[in-house]
């Protein structure tokens, strides 16, 4: 399995991205995904999760309100829309796979298969 995260860059406060995740493999639509993130000097921190379906996403309370998780599995994509950023916002964003353990997805050691990850800077 591979995950290749895009759609990383530079923006200002109040502006927008959006992330995107293609998957290889066709096991994509059989697990739960999710997004984290790294700031400089930081530990990784859970962003957003999704079901297999689709259904159930929910977020980290930093970014309730101004993200959206969202999944396309015919297309074996998952996306991470971002709005309103912040410079807090600013790090590494990585994708990965996560296991059918749907209450413990917020914790890096539930997820089995990452990207790389793509920088989203945001400037003040």
């Amino acid at each position: 399995v591979q995950l290749q995260a895009s759609g990383g860059g530079l923006v200002q406060a109040g502006g927008y991205l959006r992330l995107s995740c293609a998957a290889s493999g066709r096991t994509f639509s059989n697990y739960n995904m999710g997004w984290f993130r790294q700031a400089p000097g930081k530990e990784r921190e859970f962003v957003a999760a999704i079901s297999w379906s689709g259904g159930n996403p929910y977020y980290a309370d930093s970014v309730k309100g101004r993200f959206a998780i969202s999944r396309v599995n015919a297309k074996s994509t998952l996306y991470l829309q971002m709005n309103s950023l912040k410079p807090e916002d600013t790090g590494v964003y990585y994708c990965a796979r996560g296991s059918s353990n749907w209450y413990t997805l917020a914790k890096t050691s539930e997820y089995d298969y990452w990207g790389h990850g793509t920088l989203v800077t945001v400037s003040s």
